[in-house]
């Protein structure tokens, strides 16, 4: 975000805006000039435009380049004005157009100003008539500095005293001394270096240098009417991409350009004699963007930008997320630690948001804003709830902490899966997927810690504990990676140590954890001793996989596990891996790979949103009331006004109508058809809730039924017929095998019926599973 300026071209005191000069005498303007408006320091990002040479002919058009720019800040690199640089040219020729932006010009002379008598019309323009100090600095010095934004500017006078030793070169070294910005740019005519026709100046060599020593970023410069764009360089002319300043000549500002013979030792990179225009610096508390703006019907541009060397010396924090990424089932939740730490001393409150979650999601942080310790760190859980009817779907979130100006952003993604489309997760540990290391805080082991990556044989004469080799790739998890400087050195110690993967959602149908392991131990372990899997389903953490130690020697080899996850199909969970050495200290090495969770098929409908039904799909249906329908069904004696997951359910006539029986299957059958299913391998099941209702006028004509449809053939596989009875409104549960369908595409249709004389009849379907 941009701070504008609230009257353009309008000056105001510098008492008012508050605004340091740290000219050579320390004094302020006199009272009747104008000082520039200040850019707050805490502002992001700011935008300064930069030109010398400029009034001249085409001063005209590279103005309305100011205006189009609309910067909060100009500098001047000298010979503002020609040919004497009088206070009359200065009022006939620069104000009519730069002048129209004042209050936001930071200037610096050139040769030309001191063509009239000690730069008398320069001072009396900027500062005011015979004042002795104003916004161009002290009269007779011209070199001050301010603060704009997040930088610190100096303006110097390449027209007065400035080898090493002068009032200006001492002044200007105390200057950088003292300031406290992450950035620096300065200006002054002379360059350095140009291959224009006045060519190179070592005149100015000690102010490159004092910029050099304290890591100043730029400087611009004029003189030669012409654009050159110089590498990061020492004041000698060698290119140093580390610790060099860069030197951009832009002479364009509106006087008659010339010619560039060549000549410099300094490193260009980009000229042009031909494009008048001005440079437009996009300047943030870390670095640059500087881009050559031509003026119009001109084409020449040119882009560059830079990182200041000391914007990572600055106070200030970095936020990070774990896991860096989560998956958040429609009606759940699902959790990531923010860790908001502290750089260079920075202790200050930092207010977290997030943004650019998936449609139907929220998030909330307890706490929302942490103080982090000077060098230390604070952190906040972020939940994220996705509404039941939460759409599919994924998105990059922006986790923000803000500070007094400051800002981070992490980026964490979240998925809302769809629970009709297989999830799963998998992962050889070839890359870091974000699985977290001491998830709950509460681990215990001293050595053995689980990483990442390529892990260390450990043996001896007695044979192999911690394998090298990984069952898939090079790389696994491993209780302590490298090898140590001995045979137990990095093996489990002084207790338990844990990781944690990213959520996922497990899939539908029957689902299955797969992974390869190794527990390896000598004689003096135990049953203290172990390897655990355990889920995590939001508080409720599981033990899936377990293997203990025996008082027995056990050599290290990869095994692999198999453990079925149906009962968890459709939710997000994470997977935790756990190790032990409890007990007296036994050698005790444990790995992990290959984990993979996977199905091959199945379903899930709780009907909270649509799925993919369709009702009457054979057009054979004669129901006149009670058609199914999807919703939030209202109760009547019959029908049952709850359901069993959610708010929604399928019903025969969603509503309760005027009376008892208004909304019940009347007049024959309705039918509703699944979308096709691919029936999962093993031993599926069909598992459902129900309820079917009637009054004693029912009989075995009514009916609910489940079919499969198997391409031509289609089967009933459940039956609940009517009686001559008042069976009141409950919701059971009801399983099938389809084993007989297994691998196989088919769609379930579900019918009910009031079949002979008109009776009343409800049914209800709910939570159905196919798995």
């Amino acid at each position: 975000m941009k701070w504008k300026r609230s009257h353009p071209g309008k000056a105001k005191s510098a008492a008012a805006f508050g605004v340091v000069l740290l000219a050579a005498s320390g004094a302020v303007a006199a009272a009747d000039s104008a000082a520039p408006e200040p850019v707050p320091t805490t502002q992001a990002t700011i935008t300064m435009v930069a030109a010398g040479d400029i009034c001249g002919s085409a001063c005209d058009q590279t103005a309305a380049l100011l205006s189009a720019i609309d910067p909060d800040a100009i500098i001047t690199a000298g010979d503002n004005t020609y040919d004497s640089g009088s206070l009359s040219e200065y009022r006939s020729k620069y104000d009519p157009y730069w002048g129209k932006f004042k209050s936001i010009t930071h200037p610096t002379p050139g040769n030309h100003e001191y063509y009239t008598d000690a730069a008398r019309g320069y001072f009396d323009y900027y500062n005011g008539v015979g004042a002795a100090n104003g916004p161009a600095g002290e009269r007779g010095k011209g070199y001050y500095s301010r603060n704009i934004g997040s930088w610190h500017y100096v303006a110097l006078n390449s027209s007065v005293a400035m080898g090493a030793g002068s009032a200006q070169e001492k002044w200007l070294r105390a200057d950088l001394a003292a300031n406290t910005q992450p950035c620096t740019i300065a200006s002054w005519h002379h360059p350095r270096f140009s291959n224009g026709d006045h060519g190179d100046d070592t005149s100015v060599t000690a102010l490159y240098q004092a910029l050099y020593d304290h890591k100043a970023d730029l400087i611009i410069g004029g003189h030669d009417h012409n654009y050159e764009r110089f590498a990061p360089a020492r004041p000698n002319g060698t290119r140093d991409d580390v610790n060099g300043v860069r030197q951009i000549v832009v002479g364009t500002g509106g006087i008659s350009l010339r010619g560039m013979p060549g000549g410099s030792d300094g490193p260009s990179e980009r000229q042009n004699s031909n494009t008048h225009g001005v440079l437009k610096l996009d300047l943030s508390p870390t670095g640059y963007t500087s881009t050559f703006v031509p003026v119009a019907g001109r084409t020449f541009t040119d882009t560059v930008s830079g990182t200041c060397k000391k914007a990572d010396q600055q106070p200030g924090f970095d936020v990070t997320v774990s896991p860096t990424s989560v998956s958040v089932a429609p009606g759940g939740t699902a959790t990531s630690t923010v860790k908001v730490t502290s750089r260079n001393g920075f202790a200050a409150a930092t207010t977290l948001s997030a943004a650019n979650l998936p449609a139907g999601v929220t998030g909330t942080f307890s706490p929302a804003t942490v103080t982090p310790a000077a060098n230390g760190s604070a952190t906040s859980t972020l939940t994220l709830a996705a509404a039941t009817g939460a759409p599919p779907g994924n998105a990059t979130a922006k986790v923000t902490g803000t500070s007094a100006g400051l800002t981070d952003t992490a980026d964490l993604g979240v998925t809302v899966p769809d629970p009709n489309t297989p999830g799963g997760f998998t992962d050889d540990f070839e890359s870091d997927k974000g699985w977290t290391v001491n998830p709950s805080g509460g681990d215990s082991a001293t050595t053995g810690k689980w990483e990442r990556g390529d892990p260390d044989q450990t043996a001896n004469s007695a044979g192999v504990k911690q394998l090298g080799t990984a069952a898939g790739g090079v790389s696994a998890l491993s209780t302590g990676r490298a090898a140590g400087s001995g045979y137990g050195a990095n093996d489990v110690d002084g207790g338990s140590t844990s990781i944690r993967s990213p959520a996922f959602t497990v899939p539908t149908g029957t689902s299955r954890l797969g992974f390869s392991y190794n527990v390896a131990h000598d004689v003096n372990s135990g049953p203290d001793d172990y390897l655990r899997v355990r889920v995590v389903d939001g508080s409720a953490v599981t033990t899936v996989f377990e293997k203990l130690g025996t008082p027995s020697d056990v050599l290290g080899a990869w095994r692999t596990a198999s453990v079925e996850l149906s009962a968890y199909a459709g939710r997000a969970v994470s997977l935790q891996i756990e190790a032990k050495d409890g007990g007296a200290p036994t050698l005790f090495e444990a790995q992990v790979d290959s984990v993979a969770v996977t199905s091959t098929g199945g379903f899930a409908d709780d009907f909270e949103s649509d799925k993919g039904w369709t009702v009457n799909a054979a057009a054979t249906d004669t129901a006149t009331t009670g058609k199914w329908e999807r919703g939030d069904p209202e109760a009547t004696a019959k029908q049952l006004g709850t359901t069993v997951d959610g708010a929604s359910a399928l019903s025969t006539g969603r509503l309760a109508g005027a009376s008892h029986g208004a909304n019940d299957v009347d007049g024959g059958s309705t039918s509703i058809r699944s979308p096709a299913i691919t029936v999962p391998s093993g031993a599926p099941r069909l598992t459902f809730s129900y309820n079917v209702a009637h009054d004693l006028n029912s009989g075995p004509d009514d009916y609910l039924r489940v079919r499969v449809v198997d391409g031509s053939a289609v089967t009933t596989v459940f039956e609940k017929l009517g009686a001559p009875s008042d069976v009141a409104g409950a919701w059971q549960a009801a399983t099938i095998d389809l084993s007989a369908y297994a691998g196989r595409t088919i769609a379930l249709l579900i019918e009910a019926r009031d079949g002979g004389v008109a009776t009343l009849f409800e049914a209800q379907v709910d939570a159905l599973r196919i798995g």
